[in-house]
């Protein structure tokens, strides 16, 4: 069928050797309004009413139904078709909402320019986003007419109805030809119109009780088949009195019988198409939801019990009254609204002994109910509190069909039909429980990985630092962002390692490779770089000795590592690189960024590759980026590109560290295709002034420690920190007493630092660390670290190239 060119082709049927001619289309669509929103030509030269007539007007006004056709017309005598159940409704029915699937039929109607219009008619119940609800498509039954009378074809009828599933090549040529009949609307809108209606089943003409033939926007009646020419030999056999062979004979319950197991194997194999794209939990119930509304059932609701839901691992035993079911996907056909306040998704309940729902939840099989009668749906009521749900449920079919995986039940789906479409039958139930085999297969690979991920994220967060957002002399903020691919637990990381001399150390690094491997050795090597930074070691001698370990550790453990130690004291930052993406320095007076150009060196785990350092200068309110290749790399592209997106981002003003790195993220981020994940670690370099160091050297005298005691003193006065005057005497006395008592040649520097803290630092030429005793009531030493873990906020040691340091930390009072 077209939808009425100005060629009027001659309609007719060909006797026996096809179609030799076309019926025009008439393609309506009706919004949620009831008004048509699409009047194709066809429906204009069928109804007599123009476009800019019928845009807009309740689709009842332009279509009024005038009644049945009489059983006396001239056409073959025709019984009322719809697509289930064989009853079928009227059109008025379809038009103003009633109905809530598919239906076809033939009903006369009054138009503008004629007495009356007989017609056969389609309707498609739309869903989705758009504003559409019904779809109709609609011929002239005159056309059959004149083609009965014409070309001397009998029919046995001509019902209209629809085919899921046939021989004919309908289906195709229908969704090339549709969004051309829809003009009016996108490329999208009309490709989500034609999926539905090829899911719900394309237009036919039936000839006789078996003979079935595709209308579709080329062709749409009758087309003589070996089996037509079958049924004509039978019945002209029987007409001579003579015996009709076997074949002819049972031909007709065959095909019935072949063509509804085909029907149902195709929708299986379709639906295990359409489920299990993803491994997302949440996607994949919502597929499974779906794939079944509204071909196989009008509603159908998805609940799993609590430890899939909550990603628990497999639950265990048989699931009694007390095992909660989580809602998790509810999708029907009946009008927006209806089932969500009644049934909100999310709900979680339990389900008593004597429901369908706990005899299949506990025995692993379907459950049909025919007919839920008014007695059932009394007692399913009475599960939901305060809400009746008695109206949406009495006199539907319904199957309770389990989702099981390694014969334990996960989960079941609850579907229902409407009153008025056929009931389930023992075929239903045996489609339905191989249609939950699959999905509950899917379900339970979207689980496994679901829970192996979450597993996975666990780890990987646990070994991701906490890091304090004040550092001495600086202000630190960081990202993670997990990478968008399957198994995307990675191995970037950042760090930060409070060093002697309130010195800081920032670390970047990314472990090549994705999953639980990469994570672990990703935990590895930052633990590494904690305790080699603990030890002062330079940069360029920390990331060799992490080279070393890498290659210890086996072949194939490589990754990439920015080192910078960032002295507040000196203005001064001290880096070496492996092999990483070079750093971003946004200074602060005139806001310029740049690209640090440091020596790249090689990957951590190469081996045999000398690392270099690269001093730079800094000033107060600097601002150091330090990330991972993941933000700046994308698929086909230079990354120079993501570079200098890196570096105008930066040098973007904010209101905060936070605000600067999400401004970084929204400019490179959101460009697409990003895959791997990301760390992001951006430090503001404050500084700290001169007033407020104090450093004293101290001559290897036990007097020496008296004069500790009353330097600390005054200075403590002198910054208003006389309150902390006390227990900073007493600790700096026992560091001092133990640093001259150990010290071999080198005087003892005595330094304090005001910050955020208060911080004491006692150096000493002894390389030996002092360690923590315990309580000897008789000793004569060993009592002075006792005294200051007792004292002090935080206290530690730490060799350095001439000695080792022991500081202690004091909270200061604001300022």
């Amino acid at each position: 069928m077209d939808q009425g060119s100005e060629r009027d082709t001659h309609p007719g049927l060909g006797a026996g050797d096809g179609v030799s001619g076309r019926i025009p289309l008439a393609v309506v669509v009706v919004d949620r309004d009831g008004d048509v929103s699409h009047w194709s030509t066809g429906a204009r030269r069928l109804f007599g009413a123009a476009k800019e007539e019928a845009i807009g007007r309740s689709v009842l006004d332009l279509l009024p139904v005038s009644g049945a056709l009489p059983e006396d017309d001239e056409i073959t005598p025709y019984g009322a078709y719809a697509a289930y159940d064989g009853l079928g409704p009227d059109l008025e029915s379809s038009l103003d909402g009633r109905l809530n699937f598919p239906a076809a039929g033939r009903a006369r109607l009054t138009v503008s320019d004629r007495d009356r219009a007989d017609v056969l008619w389609w309707a498609y119940p739309l869903v989705g986003p758009g504003n559409e609800r019904l779809l109709v498509l609609a011929a002239d039954a005159e056309r059959l007419r004149r083609a009965e009378r014409d070309e001397g074809i009998a029919f046995e009828r001509i019902a209209p109805g629809f085919a899921l599933h046939t021989d004919f090549p309908g289906a195709e040529e229908l969704a090339r030809r549709l969004p051309e009949i829809l003009p009016s609307m996108s490329v999208d809108e009309s490709a989500r119109i034609v999926a539905q209606v090829l899911e719900l089943g394309y237009p036919i003409l039936e000839f006789s009780q078996n003979d079935r033939v595709p209308v579709t926007p080329d062709w749409g009646v009758a087309r003589r088949t070996e089996r037509m020419a079958r049924r004509e030999r039978a019945a002209h056999a029987a007409a001579q009195g003579l015996p009709v062979p076997a074949e002819l004979a049972d031909d007709e319950g065959e095909d019935l019988e072949y063509a509804a197991v085909r029907e149902r194997l195709e929708f299986l194999t379709e639906v295990s198409g359409r489920i299990g794209t993803s491994l997302d939990l949440s996607r994949t119930i919502v597929e499974v939801s779906r794939a079944v509304v509204p071909r196989f059932t009008d509603v159908a609701g998805t609940y799993l019990r609590e430890q899939v839901v909550a990603g628990e691992g497999f639950p265990d035993g048989v699931p009694d009254t007390t095992t909660m079911w989580h809602r998790v996907a509810l999708e029907h056909t009946d009008e927006p609204g209806r089932w969500d306040d009644v049934v909100p998704v999310g709900e979680a309940m339990p389900f008593p002994a004597h429901t369908p729902f706990f005899q299949c939840m506990t025995t692993g099989e379907p459950v049909l109910v025919p007919r839920i009668s008014v007695e059932m749906g009394h007692a399913i009521a009475s599960q939901f509190e305060k809400r009746d749900i008695r109206p949406l449920i009495t006199g539907r079919s319904m199957l309770v069909v389990p989702l099981k995986a390694r014969n334990v039940v996960l989960g079941f789906m609850i579907l229902l039909r409407h009153p008025e479409r056929e009931m389930f039958n023992d075929m239903d139930r045996v489609t339905g429980a191989e249609l939950a085999a699959r999905a509950g297969l899917v379900l339970d690979n979207a689980r496994m990985y679901t829970y192996q991920e979450s597993v996975a994220e666990t780890l990987q967060d646990s070994m991701l630092p906490h890091i304090p957002p004040r550092m001495a002399g600086c202000d630190i903020a960081t990202r993670y962002l997990p990478g968008t691919l399957l198994g995307r637990v990675g191995g970037d990381w950042f760090d930060s390692v409070k060093l002697p001399g309130a010195r800081t150390a920032l670390v970047v690094g990314d472990v090549m490779g994705h999953g639980l491997n990469s994570a672990a050795m990703m935990g590895q090597l930052r633990t590494a770089v904690q305790t080699m930074a603990a030890l002062d070691l330079p940069p360029a001698q920390l990331l060799r000795n992490l080279d070393d370990l890498a290659q210890r550790l086996g072949d194939g453990y490589l990754a990439t590592c920015l080192y910078a130690v960032y002295d507040p004291i000196e203005s001064e930052l001290h880096l070496a690189n492996a092999g990483h993406i070079p750093p971003v320095l946004v200074r602060a007076v005139d806001g310029r960024s740049e690209l640090l150009d440091l020596p790249t060196g090689a990957p951590i785990g190469v081996g045999g590759v000398a690392f270099e350092s690269l001093r730079v200068r800094v000033e107060p309110g600097d601002r150091l980026v330090m990330c991972t290749d993941g933000l700046v790399e994308m698929r086909g592209e230079d990354i120079g590109v993501g570079l200098a997106t890196l570096c105008e981002s930066a040098a973007h003003p904010a209101a905060s560290m936070d605000d600067a790195c999400d401004t970084i993220i929204r400019a490179l981020n959101t460009r697409g295709g990003r895959k791997d994940d990301v760390a992001l670690l951006m430090a503001r370099l404050n500084g700290i002034e001169p007033e407020d160091v104090a450093e004293w050297r101290l001559a290897l005298d036990p007097a020496e420690v008296r004069r500790a005691r009353a330097v600390v003193r005054e200075q403590l006065h002198d910054w208003g920190l006389a309150r902390l005057a006390d227990p900073a005497e007493l600790m700096v006395s026992e560091l001092v007493t133990n640093a001259v008592r150990h010290s071999h040649s080198r005087p003892v520097q005595l330094r304090l630092i005001r910050g955020e803290t208060l911080l004491c630092e006692v150096d000493d030429d002894d390389h030996t660390l002092p360690t923590l005793l315990g309580v000897d009531t008789a000793a004569e030493t060993g009592r002075g670290l006792r005294v200051v873990s007792t004292l002090a906020r935080e206290w530690g040691t730490s060799r350095t190239a001439a000695g080792k340091t022991v500081w202690f930390e004091l909270t200061a009072p604001r300022r």
